[in-house]
């Protein structure tokens, strides 16, 4: 039987996957890592590159799994939070249409995931913490 959550982890999953595998093979890593080498994290812009994008892969196995959710999800947010900070926010909202590039696919998977991690609601986390 699939849980309420089994779409949106499946969802997140093939977006997580397909943002992260090709560029493995097409050198988009590397240059990520170079961009990150150029934002300050020289010398480990590559490594961090890598370290990122296998955890797509890796957040993605355990997304489908349902299993370690709550680590996938927090790591990932973590990520894509630092993704607005430091390329979406200065490209604005939109990511086509009204501008490039910007925060507002970032902005939705985060909320995706804080779903997934919270399927009862916020109310629901504080009275099981209760």
């Amino acid at each position: 039987m699939l849980n309420s959550t089994f779409l949106l982890r499946f969802a997140v999953s093939v977006i997580l996957l397909v943002h992260s595998v090709p560029g493995m093979f097409d050198g988009g890593v590397n240059g990520f890592g170079l961009y990150l080498n150029e934002s300050g994290f020289a010398p480990l812009g590559v490594p961090l590159a890598w370290v990122i994008k296998l955890s797509h892969i890796g957040a993605a196995v355990c997304l489908l799994m349902n299993k370690w959710v709550t680590i996938a999800c927090s790591i990932t947010i973590l990520i894509l939070v630092m993704g607005i900070i430091m390329v979406h926010y200065k490209e604005g909202w939109f990511v086509v249409g009204g501008g490039r590039n910007g925060m507002e696919f970032n902005f939705l998977l985060i909320f995706v995931l804080l779903a997934i991690l919270f399927p009862g609601g916020i109310g629901a986390f504080r009275k099981q913490k209760s």
